[in-house]
C-alpha cells in the first residue's frame, strides 16, 4: 500500500473515530435539548391561546437512547372547547427519529457537512384521532418535518403536508400539499418561515342545506418575525393567492378573487408599537362578471405596550368564561369587573392614551372599468384630563385629531349599479344603462340635498376634520355640538329612510 493511500485511510479512520465520539457526547446532551425546547413550545402556545377556552401541549412520551441515533415519541394534546366538540379532548402523536451529530448521515449524503448536534425526522402517527387523515392520505403519514438542530440550539428544517383525497356523503376535501422552510435562532428570538402550497378545494353542505364549495390556488406564505422585549413577535408576515373562487348560497352564487395580497408589518421602539397591515385583491368577480379591484390599509402608531398587555389580559380573563359557556350551550355569564380590577383598567387606560395613540383607515378604495372611490379615517388620541366627563366633553378631550374622507365615484355606482341589474336579470342595454345611470344621479342628489356631501364633476365628496374642539365639515366650521345636533341627524335620517 503506498503512503497516500496509509494517510487517507488514517484521516477516514480518525474521521470515523471523532464522528462516533461527538455521536455519543450528543446523544447524551440530546433530552436535555428537547425537554427545553418543549417548554419553550407550551410557553408560547399558552401565550398564543390565552383568554380562550382552549389549551395545547406539547409533552415528550419517551426517548429510547441509541449511540447514532434515538428515537422519541412526542403527543400534542388539545383541550377545550375552542377545539369544537369532536376535538376538544383529542390528542395528536409523532414519532420522531433523531440522528445524531456531528455528522448525521442523511447530511453527509446530501453533501451538508457543517457539523450540526441532531437532525430530527418527525412524523405524524396513526391514532384514533388520525386515521381518516391517514386514509386520505393513501394510508402514509400525512406529516413529516426534518429539522436539523445545532449547537447553538439554532434549528432550520421543513414541514410538508403531504397531498390527501377525502369524501364522504356531505363533504370533499382535494388538498394538493403544502411545503414549509423554517428557521429559528436560539430560543426563537428570530424566526423565518416560507411556503407554498398548490390548491385546496372544498365542499360542503351548509347549515342552511345549499351546497358550499372553495377553491384556493397558488399559496404563498413567509414571515420574518423577531421576539420583542415584551415577548411577542414582531416583523414582517405575507400571505398571497394567486386565485380564488367560492360557490354558495341557494341560488349556487360563484364569487372569484384573483391576486390576494396581505402584508403586515410591526415594530417596537421604547414601549410603544406600531404596525401597519395591507389588503389588495387585484380582480373580483362575480358570477362570471367583473366587479373590478378593491385595496384596505389599516395603520397603528404609538401603541403603549404595557398598558395594552395588561387590559389585553383583563379582557381575555373575563372572556374565558363566556366562551366556554357559550361553546357549552350554557346561559353567558355577566361581565363584572371587581373594584380593584376597575381601578387596574381605568390606570392602564389613562397610560394608554397618554402615549397619544393614532389608529387610522388610511384606505379603503374599490376601482371598477370607469371609476374608483374611496374612504380614509385617520384618529390622534390623548389622556384627558379626567375620565369623570359626559360622553361628549370626554369625546373632544380624548380626540385631539380627526380626518375623515370620502369620494364617492358616480361612474363606479353606475358600474355597480349595472352589474346588479343583470345579476338581476336585467337583459337590455338600455334598460341597464338606464337604472345605473338612476342609481348614480339618486346618491348624488341625496348627498347634495342633506347637505352631506358636494360635488366636483364626477366626484361625490365629503370631508370631515376636527382638532381643537372645531369642527369643519364641507369647508363650513361648526361646533362638536352643531355638528351632533345637525349633520349626523341628518345622517340618522337618511339612514332611517332606507
Amino acid at each position: 500500500m503506498n503512503k497516500s493511500a496509509v494517510v487517507l485511510l488514517g484521516f477516514v479512520a480518525a474521521v470515523g473515530v471523532v464522528s462516533a465520539a461527538g455521536a455519543w457526547y450528543t446523544g447524551s446532551q440530546l433530552e436535555g435539548v428537547l425537554k427545553t425546547a418543549s417548554e419553550d413550545v407550551n410557553k408560547e402556545m399558552a401565550r398564543s391561546m390565552a383568554g380562550v377556552d382552549g389549551r395545547l401541549t406539547l409533552q415528550m412520551l419517551s426517548l429510547d437512547r441509541g449511540w447514532f441515533s434515538s428515537t422519541a415519541h412526542w403527543s400534542l394534546k388539545a383541550e377545550g372547547s375552542v377545539f369544537g366538540e369532536e376535538h376538544k379532548n383529542s390528542e395528536l402523536l409523532f414519532v420522531d427519529r433523531i440522528e445524531h451529530g456531528p455528522l448525521p448521515f442523511s447530511r453527509l449524503v446530501t453533501l451538508k457537512w457543517w457539523p450540526v448536534l441532531a437532525t430530527s425526522n418527525v412524523a405524524l402517527e396513526k391514532s384514533p384521532t388520525t386515521e381518516k387523515w391517514f386514509a386520505a392520505a393513501k394510508d402514509v403519514s400525512p406529516f413529516k418535518g426534518v429539522a436539523n438542530i445545532g449547537f447553538n440550539r439554532s434549528v432550520d428544517g421543513k414541514m410538508e403536508l403531504l397531498p390527501l383525497a377525502f369524501e364522504d356523503a356531505t363533504s370533499s376535501v382535494d388538498f394538493s400539499g403544502m411545503k414549509l422552510d423554517f428557521s429559528n435562532t436560539a430560543k426563537g428570538e428570530k424566526v423565518k418561515v416560507d411556503g407554498y402550497m398548490d390548491d385546496l378545494k372544498v365542499s360542503l353542505i351548509s347549515p342552511e342545506g345549499a351546497p358550499f364549495q372553495a377553491q384556493l390556488n397558488g399559496l404563498t406564505v413567509a414571515s420574518n418575525l423577531s421576539k420583542s422585549s415584551f415577548g411577542f413577535y414582531v416583523g414582517q408576515n405575507n400571505i398571497e393567492l394567486s386565485n380564488s373562487t367560492f360557490t354558495f348560497g341557494p341560488q349556487q352564487a360563484v364569487l372569484t378573487l384573483k391576486g390576494f395580497e396581505q402584508k403586515d408589518s410591526s415594530a417596537t421602539k421604547d414601549n410603544n408599537l406600531q404596525g401597519r397591515v395591507d389588503y389588495k385583491i387585484d380582480e373580483i368577480g362575480y358570477q362570471g362578471k367583473p366587479v373590478g379591484s378593491a385595496a384596505m390599509t389599516v395603520s397603528v402608531k404609538n401603541i403603549d405596550v404595557p398598558s395594552t398587555l395588561v387590559l389585553t389580559e383583563l379582557y381575555q380573563d373575563k372572556m374565558q368564561p363566556v366562551q366556554a359557556a357559550s361553546a357549552a350551550g350554557q346561559p353567558i355569564p355577566e361581565l363584572q369587573l371587581t373594584e380593584a380590577e376597575q381601578l387596574l383598567a381605568g390606570a392602564n387606560v389613562d397610560l394608554l392614551l397618554a402615549a397619544k395613540p393614532q389608529v387610522a383607515l388610511e384606505n379603503l378604495s374599490l376601482k371598477t372599468t370607469n371609476g374608483e372611490s374611496r374612504f380614509s379615517l385617520v384618529v390622534d388620541m390623548t389622556k384627558p384630563s379626567t375620565m369623570e366627563l359626559p360622553p361628549v366633553e370626554l369625546a373632544k378631550q380624548i380626540i385631539t385629531v380627526l380626518d375623515a374622507n370620502l369620494k364617492l365615484s358616480k361612474p363606479m355606482i353606475s358600474d355597480v349599479a349595472a352589474l346588479q341589474a343583470q345579476m338581476g336579470g336585467i337583459t337590455d342595454p338600455k334598460a341597464i344603462e338606464q337604472q345605473s345611470k338612476m342609481a348614480s344621479e339618486l346618491v348624488s342628489s341625496m348627498a347634495v340635498g342633506t347637505q352631506l356631501a358636494t360635488v366636483e364633476g364626477n366626484d361625490i365628496l365629503s370631508k370631515l376634520h376636527y382638532a381643537n374642539n372645531e369642527v369643519t365639515f364641507n369647508g363650513q366650521k361648526m361646533t362638536v355640538e352643531q355638528f351632533i345636533g345637525g349633520v349626523l341627524g341628518k345622517l340618522g335620517a337618511v339612514g332611517g329612510a332606507q
